[in-house]
């Protein structure tokens, strides 16, 4: 069974997750100066966020052009988010799926670090299952 029983429970976890990046004094400013729109395609529930340059998080459909696709599973989400998996091994086996420019998803990579701390807390929040 999928980690997330339903799109709206992944956006609510997920979306709390990503407004908290964003509004994160460090994390924010640095993600705009990026000046990337990063959509995830996610399935098992079906759903979309976006992550855009504002900074802002739309979970949903938008009309926007991504610089940065990202494709994988719910379930790699909240493992990836967990630390149970990284981004280098999750595009090596298949896990996730990147479409754009990986220079600018890697460089973005230790902007993450203020999000792998609160995950826990939040997937905890929703009755997610956490490991130890």
């Amino acid at each position: 069974m999928a980690v997330f029983s339903s799109t709206e429970k992944m956006y609510e976890v997920l979306g709390t997750l990503f407004e908290a990046l964003m509004h994160d004094p460090i994390v924010g400013p640095k993600f705009a100066e990026s000046n990337i729109i990063i959509k995830f395609i996610i399935n098992d529930p079906d759903g979309f966020i976006w992550l855009t340059s504002e900074p802002k998080v739309i979970c949903g459909e938008a009309d926007l052009k991504p610089t940065i696709e990202m494709s994988l599973s719910g379930d790699s989400c909240h493992k990836f988010w967990l630390k149970e998996i990284s981004l280098p091994v999750a595009l090596a086996k298949g896990l996730v799926k990147a479409k754009g420019p990986m220079p600018k998803v890697l460089k973005l990579l230790p902007l993450l670090k203020p999000a792998y701390e609160a995950y826990p807390a939040i997937a905890k929040k929703h009755n997610l299952p956490i490991a130890g």
